[in-house]
């Protein structure tokens, strides 16, 4: 078979790909405004702990459903690991940071800072790091502080803390997930979020006023029902299916639309008000991420043409 002929046959339709992406730039990009209304009259704990719960035994059901295994002792005990930093720690966090008075745009502006951890955890963990992805860290680190001068940051210091928090945990949890043994994506989905939201949900039964649940407004009902349905189940596994089907790159894009659907949504929607340093900031931290993601391979396709330039 031609190989061209093989590649078209290989390559995921154009109308898919367009359908996922636009899922995972919209969809996560507005979760931050979501999150916002979900906690206006909702328990924060049990908001996050019930969402993440439930999405977690469904993602099973589906994933047993399509002849996956359930997980092994240890890929319990892994995926729960993950599960504590990344759904009970970092998405909390999350939450908390909003309901001190950061606003989604700028909270989602901050949780794009998470690659240039991993990529130091990665270091520390004896994994080589190109040099582009240094220089993407040193240029998310001016970035993220001049992110820190923008106004919800010194108005709210426990909220600005929550909020940088965030992402270090997520990075911890994510390079956690490359080095322990998990099952499969979809399994191991499924176990980190129902690992994570069942303790959320004890936390939240000790910490949480247990009739908070009889005042919450229908807007929260309903933001929490779309963080369940499209926020998790539907956007995570589109991004999934991005991971399988196109290239990490492409998958990754996410990180770079997020921030500004984030802002359009709570500026225009949410009646947010920016100082204007996110501004400033911005472009820092999506120059440092395309180092983090592109620079290794424009640098082989740069070194590439040279040595093709210096045979001819």
């Amino acid at each position: 078979m031609p190989t061209n002929l093989q590649q078209s046959l290989h390559r995921p339709a154009f109308w898919k790909l367009l359908t996922a992406l636009l899922l995972v730039y919209i969809v996560w990009g507005t979760t931050y405004f979501a999150i916002g209304i979900a906690v206006q009259s909702m328990p924060p704990l049990w908001m996050n702990g019930s969402r993440f719960a439930l999405a977690g035994a469904l993602m099973m059901a589906w994933a047993l459903s399509r002849g996956e295994k359930m997980p092994t002792r240890l890929q319990w005990r892994n995926a729960a690991v993950v599960g504590a930093l990344m759904v009970f720690m970092a998405m909390n966090l999350v939450v908390f940071a909003q309901k001190l008075g950061i606003g989604s745009g700028l909270m989602a502006t901050v949780v794009t800072t998470m690659p240039m951890w991993l990529a130091l955890w990665t270091r520390w963990g004896g994994e080589h790091v190109p040099l582009t992805s240094w220089i993407g860290l040193g240029l998310g680190v001016a970035g993220a502080a001049l992110l820190a001068l923008e106004g919800d940051f010194s108005v709210s210091w426990w909220g600005a803390l929550a909020a940088f928090a965030a992402p270090l945990c997520w990075s911890v949890g994510s390079y956690a997930s490359r080095r322990l043994d998990l099952p499969g994506p979809a399994m191991a989905s499924a176990a980190e979020w129902l690992a994570g939201g069942v303790l959320g949900l004890v936390v939240a039964w000790v910490v949480e006023p247990h009739d908070a649940l009889l005042n919450v407004s229908t807007s929260s009902w309903l933001a929490w029902l779309y963080l369940l349905s499209f926020g998790t189940l539907i956007a995570l596994n589109a991004y999934l299916w991005l991971l399988k089907n196109t290239s990490a790159a492409v998958a990754g894009s996410y990180s770079f639309v997020n921030p500004a659907v984030a802002l359009l949504v709570g500026t225009g929607i949410g009646h947010e008000t920016l100082t204007g340093w996110v501004f400033a900031a911005l472009p820092l931290i999506a120059l440092a991420l395309a180092m983090i993601m592109y620079g290794p391979a424009v640098v082989r396709a740069t070194t590439l043409r040279k040595l093709q330039t210096v045979e001819m």
